[in-house]
């Protein structure tokens, strides 16, 4: 035989030979627990528990709110909030360049830079104005619906978020 072969042999043979695991009571040597084990039970049961616990943590982090701690996972408040201060930061722009032109035309009309025939009466106001017309949109069938189903995952997050912060008080 080859050396390979043998070589196979003795490993299979070390991983299926049966030994036995014996707990003995130290004082009186009573055997309290007894049982039969390969190498190969050893190695499968070790195998699946890693598994097992590497699956059971993997979910942990996934559905509960710890995963907020990892980066690029952010919290449902966290991202409404966000959004709130990028409209409220376009609003304050917008509110700035208006202040920005009503300051530019004093400073006209204090330096005496001002022609007379170009001066329109309403033109600080004008600018006030929105420029968008009004639109009367309507929302389709495929529309309301996803609004719906969005609100509705809104609410079950809420509500697990509720029980969540309830189990850790």
């Amino acid at each position: 035989m080859t050396e390979k072969r043998l070589k196979k042999q003795l490993l299979k043979k070390r991983l299926f030979t049966k030994n036995r695991l014996v707990i003995l009571n130290e004082d009186t040597f009573e055997e309290i627990f007894s049982l039969k084990l390969t190498l190969m039970n050893v190695f499968v049961v070790a195998s699946i528990g890693a598994i097992l616990i590497i699956i059971f943590t993997t979910y942990i982090i996934a559905f509960t709110p710890l995963r907020e701690y990892i980066p690029g996972y952010t919290s449902t408040k966290l991202k409404k909030d966000a959004t709130e201060l990028a409209l409220k930061s376009d609003s304050l722009e917008f509110a700035i360049k208006k202040n920005e032109l009503y300051l530019e035309s004093i400073k006209k009309v204090l330096n005496g830079n001002l022609q007379y025939a170009k001066v329109n009466k309403d033109s600080i106001l004008a600018i006030k104005e929105d420029t968008l017309p009004n639109l009367q949109l309507t929302a389709t069938k495929a529309e309301l619906q996803l609004r719906k189903e969005v609100t509705e995952e809104e609410e079950k997050i809420k509500a697990r978020e509720k029980t969540s912060k309830k189990k850790h008080k």
